[in-house]
Formats: structure tokens, sequence, C-alpha cells
């Protein structure tokens, strides 16, 4: 039995066995017992083995680890789509290198506790660090005692470590180029209430956009919504009806979870999307295709962010290291669909 069969018996995800099996966050109490029972059941491990050390022994890892907070990182991370997706490619890359991949979750509070844990890992070969929602300082931390590490969607030019993520800039730019392209020109920005490098990158982008048409946003045009929630916000629905009939004619949303709460708070406004409002989104995950309307949006290669992740931190396990790092950038395309029109 393999950890794909614990997984489909349990109906849940290979990640979701992997942080039960290693005691880590990021799965409900109900369950981790039930895939426990599972593999005690099975007979896939004693009872008295339940580590992730005892149950792979012999094999080539490789492990993930994020950082968990209440902002953009949540416990059970796994399950939001952005990182659902990429978790899957991740995997898959690791499979096709012969190795297989170990979950970490870390509570935000409790990184500089772990650093021990993670210097020391005899597991793995190596590490992908989801610096998402990750400080400078934080990354700065792991770098200083990890040997192989890789730190996935987000960069710091400055850090010596290798770095693999989207162009934020790029497609911060596009959404607003395509906005302007349309006719638009009030056009209004939507902001994490969290904030992390991708967010600021893609700011920078969009301003340098409306800055090459002699455009700003407005003040009031600014909104500060949760980033990770999908429903109707009433910040949003009280910054609009302030704005009476100085409201702009278009917004880019810095993630695809915030434009469709801004898409659901339009619907309950009554403000027809895009007939009245033009919506742009940025990570093109799966529900994108499913709101009404379909979603315009920048698309994340996140299959070839996995790829180039994996495929560096192989190479410095294999070949102990490099004193030479790497920062990539993954360049990120818009794709239309029904949430903006022309003017």
């Amino acid at each position: 039995m393999k950890i794909e069969d614990i997984a489909k018996l349990a109906n849940v995800s290979k990640s979701a066995v992997s942080l039960a099996l290693n005691g880590k966050p990021g799965v409900s109490s109900e369950t981790r017992d039930r895939i426990l029972k599972i593999v005690q059941d099975t007979g896939y491990i004693q009872r008295s083995q339940l580590h992730a050390q005892q149950v792979f022994r012999g094999n080539k890892f490789l492990r993930l680890a994020a950082l968990t907070n209440s902002g953009i990182v949540l416990d059970e991370y796994e399950k939001q789509p952005f990182f659902t997706e990429l978790i899957r490619h991740i995997e898959d890359q690791c499979s096709s290198y012969g190795y297989s991949l170990l979950f970490s979750s870390i509570q935000g509070d409790q990184l500089a506790g772990e650093i021990g844990r993670l210097e020391s890992d005899y597991e793995a070969s190596g590490l992908i660090l989801l610096g998402t929602n990750l400080t400078r300082e934080q990354v700065s931390l792991v770098s200083g005692h990890v040997r192989n590490l890789v730190v996935l969607d987000t960069c710091y030019e400055s850090l010596a470590a290798d770095f693999v993520v989207m162009n934020n800039f790029m497609g911060g730019y596009q959404a607003a180029s395509h906005l302007i392209g349309l006719g638009h020109r009030d056009i209004g920005y939507v902001q994490s209430k969290s904030r992390m490098y991708n967010f600021d990158a893609r700011r920078r982008g969009f301003d340098a956009a409306l800055e090459e048409h002699s455009l700003t946003v407005r003040k009031e045009h600014l909104f500060t919504l949760a980033p990770t929630v999908v429903s109707s916000q009433e910040e949003f629905v009280q910054g609009w009806t302030r704005l009476g009939d100085s409201r702009p004619t278009a917004l880019f949303c810095e993630c695809d979870y915030m434009a469709i709460s801004v898409i659901k708070s339009a619907h309950e406004l009554g403000v027809r999307v895009p007939d009245e409002l033009s919506v742009v989104g940025f990570d093109d995950i799966a529900e994108a295709e499913v709101i009404t309307p379909e979603l315009t949006t920048i698309h994340v290669e996140k299959e070839k962010i996995a790829a180039l992740a994996v495929e560096r931190l192989v190479r410095l396990a294999e070949n102990e290291g490099s004193p030479l790092h790497l920062k990539t950038l993954v360049d990120t395309t818009l794709v239309e669909r029904k949430s903006t029109r022309a003017l």
C-alpha cells in the first residue's frame, strides 16, 4: 500500500496524509484520526511507528514547508485553490525525479524554534520553502540554516538564496494595460489587508502601466479587503456606496479571491459586471471559470514554477549545493473572459 492509497481511502489529499503522519498542523483532528486509523487498520505501519522517518526509510525525499498565519497562508493551506494546484505540480515533479514529497506546516510565531529541526532534517535531501507570506528576515533565517533550499512564491533580491517566483510586476502591468486598452480611464484598485512581496510587486506593475498613460488611482478608488474571502465583503459594499456617482468603471484585484468577492458584492449592490463595472483578478484559480461572469484574470504558470523549483532543488541536493544562487522569474499571461468589456 502506498501513501496515494491511504489518501484515496481517507478521501483526502496526499499532502493531508503526510501532515497527519508527521504530526503537524494543517489537518483537522477528525481528519487526522481517520487517516491514522486507516494506517493502522491496513497494516501500513505499526501503531508505535507513526513517524515519517520510519514510514519512509530507504526512499528519497524532498520537503515542502509552509509558514501558516491568519492572513494569506491558512492552517489548512493545502485546501486553498492556488496552493492545491501548486502542491500537486510539485508532487508530480518530485516523482519524476524519483523523490517523494514530505510536508511541514509551521505556525507563524514558531519559526525560530523550528529552525533546528529543519537544519537537522535527515529525512529530506532538500527544502522547498513556501515563501508567499514570509518577510525578508524570515527567509534569511531559514536560508542561514538550510543548505539545500529553494524559496517559492516570493523573492528578495538582496538575499543570497535560490528563488522561483511568478513575474508579479508583469502581471499587474498586463492587467492595467488590458483595462486601458478597453478604454477605461477611471480604474480602481482592490488591495489585500495582508501585505506581501507578490501584492506589492503587482501594484508596482499596475502603477507603471497607468503612469505610461498619465493615469493614477484616485484615493477614493482604493479598496482594502480580506484576501482569502470569496463571499461579499461589507467593506467593499460600504465603500462603493459612499462613492455615489464618482465610481470607477473598472477594478483590478490583487488576487482572484478578492475579484470573486467584488463580483458577488456588485451583484448584491445591483451593479452589473461587466456592463457597469469591469473586474480583473490575478492567479487564474479554477473558480475563475465558475463565477458569473467568468473572470478575466492573470494566469500564473504554476506547473512551470513547480518544475523549475524541483529541478533546481534536485540539482542542489545531488551536487551537494552550489556557490551560485539563482533567482527565476516566470512570466504571466492575461486570460480574457467575460468580466471585462470595452467602453
